[in-house]
């Protein structure tokens, strides 16, 4: 995916936006595949595909077995930095996990990535639930409770924009895609200060978040619980999760370092 950035168009290095793209056709439905296989997937030729996927198995970021290729551990380094750079990341987990412990449900934190919300931290409960994440999944924005605090907490710009390249599909009978109702939804969000969202990503499932603020007050990232709905009634959301959502929001607060506006 091309993001939009302050370069002009003789800034952009294609080689390095195809390079990129090589890396980006693996995953979980296509752990391993041959150059016909990631050229098709990356719209590139044999011979420029075969390219780069040397050049990246040379830096050690992909393997081969003279037939087929996969990503390495190594290519983590990539993301990792990523994560490394985000002041918050490093004091979530102990905040996070009390999280875990005292509600026995997996608390997750994310952040805003154009249409999606990522995963970028997770502690896990013991509980069986049928939506299987991990660090680095991606969800819709419009329908999890993750995404519509931080599209609640963004500038106007920033939504307006988001709502220009969305797309609303419904998901379940519950999922909300009328773009009107759901700037409605965001501006109540934005006002109780979390989302709730109930059965419409995946029916059964409900969850409830809250934005994360740096010492600035600008939103950094959002923390969730997720849960079964025939456990969790909505009023227990509020009345029990919702408190302990919010002490582990300002515990992530007050341990971030100061910083220039």
């Amino acid at each position: 995916m091309v993001r939009k950035g302050s370069g002009t168009r003789d800034e952009f290095v294609q080689s390095l936006e195809r390079g990129l793209s090589v890396i980006q056709c693996f995953g979980e439905k296509s752990p391993s595949m041959t150059l016909s296989e990631v050229a098709a997937a990356t719209s590139l030729t044999r011979a420029t595909a075969r390219r780069f996927l040397l050049t990246l198995e040379r830096m050690g970021h992909v393997a081969s077995d003279g037939k087929r290729f996969w990503l390495t551990p190594h290519v983590l380094t990539l993301g990792y930095a990523y994560l490394s750079s985000l002041p918050w990341w490093h004091v979530a987990e102990v905040p996070m996990a009390d999280v875990m412990h005292k509600l026995g449900e997996t608390c997750a934190a994310a952040a805003l990535d154009d249409t999606e919300i990522i995963y970028l931290a997770r502690v896990p409960a013991t509980r069986i639930m049928s939506v299987n994440l991990s660090v680095g999944s991606r969800l819709p924005a419009y329908c999890t409770s993750l995404g519509r605090v931080l599209l609640a907490f963004s500038s106007e710009e920033r939504q307006n924009a988001y709502f220009r390249r969305a797309k609303f599909e419904k998901l379940t009978e519950k999922t909300v895609v009328d773009p009107a109702k759901l700037r409605k939804i965001l501006n109540s969000v934005r006002l109780q200060g979390y989302s709730i969202v109930d059965q419409e990503i995946e029916i059964g499932v409900r969850a409830i978040a809250v934005p994360v603020f740096d010492r600035a007050k600008r939103t950094v990232a959002a923390l969730n619980v997720g849960t079964q709905a025939s456990r969790v009634p909505v009023s227990k959301l509020v009345s029990e999760f919702l408190p302990v959502l919010k002490e582990a929001s300002l515990r992530v607060t007050s341990l971030l370092p100061f910083e220039p506006l």
